[in-house]
């Protein structure tokens, strides 16, 4: 496929080159195309390609940032859940060795920053000219078909809609179409309603959406003596009042304060499973937000439901919430509310999504937060992800819609399970090949530095061994 430097002329989509597999034939009067068209070069996303290139499989994945794991590189100062020997695709590992690719130390856990630079980069060059940067996905429709027809639907290849870099636009055509684009360019408002509250685009210029890179000069100077009000609840929100409590302990962080914003009263679960989490890097996260409370570097608010932002008479915000209550001004807001899928480029096809989730529906019970408290979901693959439109699938993050918990190696089975469809091995699109810890299937923000702090330390809710086994089917559990 061409690089994104290449011209591609609008409308036809151009072979692959030699050794890498050829372009499927034309269907009804289409141009040549691709067996499957990937949104996105993040840990999702190039999964998807390994396989598919397993599979012999054609495939081209489209990316709208310039490097491999764009979404990812905005948190490269973050810290996973999830160590090394988690967060590598059995596929592309073996798509890497024959480069001599080394494989970084299995116990260890990697920031946002590593997983880009040691593996999704390097897997995206293996790819070559199959992974296009710079390439923005802005529609996906059936050839001559919108929403509304059936006639012949099922038979018309995709058309997948894309806007270059320099402003040019394209057409991809793929039998298939694997949308692993995320979630992380839309988070979540301060308004308690879903939406934003009053006065919050007006006060965007002191209102930050994700966990702040506190070694940043610039952004450590922004928070450090000044009062933040941190809204949020889960490991996002952890990872921030963890950060601004030791930035409140450093030489140029006298006067740091954090209030911690919830929806919600503090109960026993508030700061996750501690000790007793399977995922222990977790558990150390939910333990350095209770450390920063109960050493004073942060107060919480709780119940409390934001509805407006206004400004003091020095600039400073004011939060109020929906029951009237008006908080001490502060200086400075952090957002982390969660995150939800961008829906728009996907408008002219047929979902099936759950309507609180915005998730496939067949997956939205097992990940449903108002029902799951521990977050306890099996490995799933092409049945659940499957919608009334045949051959369209959401995987990785954008597959979880609203819910907040993710493990990556969730979302690898996902794409082998998908793979091997597409190639029509029905039996491996069906076989468990993944055993996930049974107390969380979380991934993404964490604290977690020292590998041998991994050890575990007992039950949680639903305990079970953190392991992940290729290739057998897990043994039966119970839930919460």
């Amino acid at each position: 496929m061409p690089s994104s430097s290449d011209q591609a002329t609008p409308g036809a989509f151009p072979s692959s080159p030699g050794g890498l597999g050829g372009a499927t034939g034309p269907a009804s009067g289409a141009a040549a195309g691709v067996d499957a068209g990937a949104v996105g070069a993040g840990p999702a996303g190039l999964a998807a390609a390994a396989h598919l290139e397993d599979r012999g499989l054609d495939f081209l994945v489209l990316e709208a940032g310039p490097h491999a794991g764009t979404a990812t590189r905005d948190w490269a100062h973050v810290r996973l859940f999830s160590p090394w020997g988690e967060v590598v695709d059995p596929a592309a590992e073996k798509l890497l060795a024959p480069t001599g690719w080394v494989k970084p130390d299995a116990a260890s856990y990697p920031t946002g920053g590593d997983w880009a630079e040691l593996y999704l980069q390097p897997l995206a060059d293996v790819l070559g000219d199959r992974v296009r940067f710079g390439a923005r996905v802005t529609g996906v429709s059936r050839t001559g078909r919108d929403r509304v027809v059936d006639a012949d639907r099922a038979a018309q290849p995709f058309v997948v809609h894309v806007e270059t870099a320099d402003g040019r636009e394209e057409r991809v055509r793929a039998r298939a179409v694997i949308d692993a684009s995320g979630t992380w360019s839309t988070p979540g408002p301060a308004g308690g309603s879903g939406l934003p509250a009053l006065g919050e685009k007006a006060a965007a210029d002191r209102i930050a959406y994700r966990v702040p890179d506190l070694k940043d000069p610039a952004v450590r100077a922004r928070y450090a003596g000044r009062r933040t009000a941190v809204i949020g609840s889960g490991a996002s929100a952890f990872t921030a009042l963890a950060y601004l409590a030791d930035l409140a302990t450093s030489e140029d962080g006298s006067g740091t304060k954090a209030v911690w914003v919830l929806r919600r009263g503090i109960s026993g679960s508030t700061f996750g499973g501690g000790e007793a989490d399977q995922l222990p890097a977790r558990g150390a996260l939910g333990l350095a937000a209770k450390a920063a409370v109960d050493a004073g570097h942060a107060d919480a608010v709780t119940g409390f439901r934001t509805d407006a932002f206004e400004r003091d008479g020095d600039g400073r915000l004011v939060l109020v919430g929906e029951d009237g209550r008006r908080l001490d001004a502060v200086d400075e807001v952090i957002v982390l509310t969660g995150f939800r899928p961008d829906l728009t480029f996907l408008d002219e096809l047929r979902l099936g999504l759950d309507e609180r989730l915005q998730a496939p529906v067949e997956l939205a019970p097992l990940i449903d937060p108002n029902q799951h408290s521990c977050g306890t979901v099996y490995p799933h693959g092409v049945d659940e992800l499957s919608h009334p439109e045949k051959d369209v699938y959401l995987v990785g993050m954008k597959s979880y819609g609203r819910a907040p918990t993710f493990l990556a190696m969730t979302g690898y089975e996902q794409v082998r399970s998908i793979a091997a469809h597409l190639a029509g091995d029905r039996e491996a699109a069906e076989r468990v090949e993944l055993t996930l810890p049974e107390t969380g299937v979380c991934g993404g923000a964490g604290l977690f530095d020292e590998p041998a702090a991994a050890e575990e330390t007992g039950g949680g809710c639903c305990a079970a061994p953190a392991t992940l086994t290729i290739g057998a089917a897990p043994a039966p559990s119970g839930g919460c």
